[in-house]
């Protein structure tokens, strides 16, 4: 009993440094980031593998038909013109004195056309009255027969002198028509996006099987659409008329909404490993679209259903085999398999395995966080 007293001042402090010890070395609880199930809207969406750009309705890259030196500019890029309006013109006096030539040809043959047609219809007038005197006896028949010879020779040249104005309307229209392909016209009202070539340069147009740039690249960007590349994987699942929200690197923040326009029938293979079908997008509101540059680059994200008040958690939680980590109010991470149901990159909609209000652990990528550990809840970013 005496021993015990004397040891008891010593066993006290002894007893003090187990359990400190043991505070001191007990595991400490993980810090998780978590999100608190609820509910809300999610969508099944296809994105596009590469990115998409901005087309124009139309969009035409023009050549001249016939080579020759640029004798008239009349745009420059960046200008508005209308359809109809002469944008280029090449050297072209040869087929302008041609024309001249035509010209003078073609009322040089109306001139003789008046007058043998009006030799002829006197020559069968003198037929027609020698034919009388014939019936009074006053001349032979022989004199009405080469009277009727001379009219109908008459009216024969009077017919050449026809051909021959049809003749030289032809030839009038094929020197026109020549002139026209020194001549650039604008197809339809747009923008004149790029030139080739500077006054007194010389225009080659393109031969067959090599191209060469156009000499003026014309867009109307009063109309604009998307074009963006899908996975062959996906193209069973698009259809003309799903929705679509387009957004543009260059104007980060914003969407614009689309709908699907059509699916290419076939599939673009730009590299082996990179097969894609085309899809076309218009914008639901195009006068939201105006101002914006022929080819940006654009993602396109198709809507392929939607479901506006389900539970849904963030994607980036799922784990291998759609299962979670969920925080305890005992402060022990526990883990949950989920039956699912939309998805996209961003929500999953859950069918099974959780509850409103249930914090789910979105920082998966920490030391530590695993079933059974111990955590504790980060405090909420200001703001969230």
């Amino acid at each position: 009993m005496p021993t015990l007293r004397r040891l008891l001042p010593y066993a006290l402090p002894a007893a003090l440094l187990v359990l400190a010890g043991w505070w001191l070395s007990r595991p400490q609880p993980v810090a998780v980031v978590v999100h608190e199930v609820g509910r809300g809207p999610v969508e099944a969406t296809l994105s596009n593998t590469r990115a998409g750009e901005i087309e124009a309705c139309q969009r035409t890259r023009m050549s001249t038909i016939v080579g020759g030196r640029i004798d008239d500019l009349l745009v420059k890029e960046g200008d508005r013109v209308q359809a109809g309006q002469v944008l280029m013109r090449l050297w072209n006096r040869d087929l302008d004195a041609r024309m001249a030539v035509n010209r003078a040809q073609l009322g040089a043959a109306r001139e003789r056309q008046r007058e043998a047609c009006s030799l002829a219809a006197n020559a069968e007038r003198e037929a027609e009255r020698q034919a009388t005197l014939v019936q009074r006896g006053f001349v032979s028949a022989s004199v009405e027969e080469k009277a009727r010879t001379e009219a109908r020779a008459r009216r024969a040249t009077c017919a050449a002198a026809a051909a021959d104005i049809a003749t030289a309307e032809a030839q009038l229209a094929a020197t026109a028509t020549d002139r026209e392909r020194t001549v650039l016209v604008a197809p339809f009202s747009g923008t004149v996006a790029k030139i080739t070539g500077e006054l007194g340069e010389y225009a080659t147009p393109s031969p067959p099987g090599v191209p060469t740039p156009p000499a003026i690249d014309l867009i109307d960007d009063s109309c604009l659409y998307v074009k963006a590349p899908m996975d062959e994987v996906d193209a069973p699942r698009i259809r003309p008329g799903q929705p679509v929200r387009i957004s543009f690197e260059a104007l980060p923040g914003r969407h614009f909404a689309g709908t699907v326009r059509r699916i290419a029938p076939y599939i673009t293979a730009v590299e082996k490993q990179a097969r894609t079908v085309e899809v076309d997008v218009d914008f639901d509101h195009p006068d939201e679209a105006r101002g914006l540059l022929v080819g940006y680059s654009a993602d396109v994200e198709i809507v392929l259903d939607r479901r506006a008040d389900v539970l849904r958690i963030p994607t980036a939680a799922l784990r291998e085999g759609n299962k979670v980590l969920v925080l305890g109010a005992d402060g022990v991470l526990a883990e949950r398999g989920l039956r699912t149901g939309l998805a996209n990159w961003e929500q999953t909609e859950v069918l099974e395995g959780l509850a409103a209000g249930d914090r789910l652990v979105t920082s998966l990528e920490r030391a530590g966080v695993a079933a059974g550990a111990h955590a504790v809840a980060e405090p909420a970013a200001p703001g969230r």
